[in-house]
This record gives structure tokens, sequence and C-alpha cells, in this order.
């Protein structure tokens, strides 16, 4: 039951920070990618260059935030338990 608790409030503490990485590594990227347009004045139109550039970037940023965020210290607290429980 605790655990259960402690897994479901570390769920969304987890979901909350995955959430605010999203938004800032998006900001961060949209960012550069118009200075970068505005230094070569790249073809196009601005804004459709962002875009194709943010929709090819997306993908990799959400895998990489939930790497991050979720998997990685995921298993790195299930470790710990297991290595505590078992010593």
């Amino acid at each position: 039951m605790v655990f259960g608790r402690l897994m479901g409030m570390a769920l969304v503490v987890l979901t909350v920070v995955f959430v605010c990485l999203w938004f800032y590594a998006r900001a961060a990227k949209r960012e550069k990618l118009e200075v970068k347009w505005d230094k070569d004045q790249g073809p196009g139109r601005r804004e459709s260059f962002v875009q194709a550039e943010m929709m090819a970037y997306e993908g990799s940023l959400k895998r990489k935030l939930i790497w991050g965020v979720y998997v990685i210290p995921g298993t790195l607290l299930a470790i710990l338990i297991y290595v505590t429980n078992m010593g």
C-alpha cells in the first residue's frame, strides 16, 4: 500500500518534470532555429523553416525525455530497492 502511494506520487512528480522539460527544450530549440534562420536568411519563410525543423526535433526530444525522466530514474530506484532489501 505504501509502496503504491510512493510510486503514484513519484509518477506525478516525474510527469510534472517531464512536461516542464518538454516546454523548456522546445522553446530553446525554437529560439536557436529562429536565430539560425535570421543569421543565414535561409530558404523560404522563417516560420516554415522553424516548423519543419521542430517536427524533426520533437520525435528525438520525446525519446530522450522519456529515457531521462522515467526509465533511467525508475531503473535506478528499482536497483536501489533491490540492493537495500537483499543486503
